[in-house]
């Protein structure tokens, strides 16, 4: 009985051994990742995803290699782009928020998509359903379009007297975010000032302009991935005017902003990394449901509020998940 028992012990090592090796030593697999801003700025992002894949087995020069394309801050650009990681014949496409997503579904059928976010894949026709997701794409939804509305509300509870918010929207951006968002301000007798600006130095510096002149009492950018690769610029011009504001992602409280509500990104990137994994060992795309976020934090830099003369008070702070002091 022992030296059966030894016997089969022996060969399950040897077949673990054996997998280990084959995922090592086996096809070195190209992976493309599009997205519609700069390599800077979801250098964070990018490093989680990275980090993840290690993790499980998958490392960039030994049994997989990344094709990074970004479009610089220029959607048109996208297409092109996506087009071109087909020609490579990548095995597989990740991709960051919606446009950057039905770029490469238009450009590819054949080859899998992983979304690391995408706020509305069902509306806006990337899958079938979030259960079953039918074709070549599938992935993680990252809630922005649902959560804009808490966020305005979190602002008025931290801002005395909230009358007027400044809303950036990018040029050639989504209305989809503002189908609740308006309605909502309206019952909390805000008036949105929507200003409509390019992610760049010139149209950022010029919207903070307006907004001074239409003498807001804080800022809300929408969800983008473009305002994200210029979240620094952002930041700084919002402590600039002293202007209290709120954010759909951490990073930007990383940077120096006030305030910031949504899923948890690093969270999203390194599930999508998961996806990854499991496509490149044999799954299908249209058999893995799309999966929605399940943390989400509240980030509070009380030392941004303090350099803008904003106390926060006492029942937003107790509802936040990180205080930075």
């Amino acid at each position: 009985m022992k030296s059966k028992l030894l016997f089969w012990l022996l060969i399950t090592v040897l077949l673990m051994t054996g997998s280990t090796q084959a995922q090592q030593t086996g096809k070195a697999f190209r992976i493309g990742f599009l997205d519609s801003s700069t390599a800077s700025g979801m250098a964070v992002v990018v490093d989680t995803l990275r980090q993840e894949l290690s993790r499980l087995g998958w490392i960039e020069g030994k049994n997989i290699s990344i094709e990074y394309r970004f479009a610089e801050q220029k959607s048109e650009r996208l297409p092109d782009l996506a087009a071109e990681l087909v020609r490579l014949k990548v095995d597989l496409i990740v991709t960051t928020g919606s446009p950057s997503a039905l770029a490469a579904k238009k450009a590819t059928t054949a080859i899998p998509i992983v979304m690391a976010t995408a706020p509305d894949p069902v509306g806006s026709g990337l899958v079938a359903s979030l259960a079953r997701p039918g074709g070549n794409v599938t992935g993680l939804s990252g809630l922005a379009y649902e959560l804009i509305t808490v966020r305005l509300e979190i602002l008025k509870d931290a801002v005395p007297r909230l009358a007027r918010v400044g809303l950036l929207r990018p040029a050639g951006g989504s209305d989809l975010q503002l189908k609740d968002l308006r309605p909502a301000a309206q019952g909390l007798k805000i008036k949105l000032e929507e200003i409509v600006t390019e992610a760049d130095a010139k149209g950022l510096e010029s919207a903070f302009q307006i907004v001074k002149k239409k003498k807001v009492d804080a800022i809300m950018p929408t969800s983008n991935r473009r305002f994200f690769a210029e979240r620094k610029r952002i930041v700084e011009l919002a402590g600039k005017y002293r202007l209290p504001a709120i954010y759909w992602q951490k990073e930007f409280v990383d940077e120096g902003g006030l305030m910031s509500y949504g899923a948890d990104y690093e969270d999203l990137y390194r599930r999508a990394a998961g996806y990854v994994d499991k496509i490149l060992k044999g799954a299908q795309p249209a058999d893995l449901p799309v999966q929605q976020p399940t943390k989400f934090e509240l980030v509070i830099n009380l030392k941004t509020a303090k350099q803008i003369g904003l106390t926060i008070p006492p029942n937003v702070l107790a509802r936040a998940d990180k205080v930075i002091k």
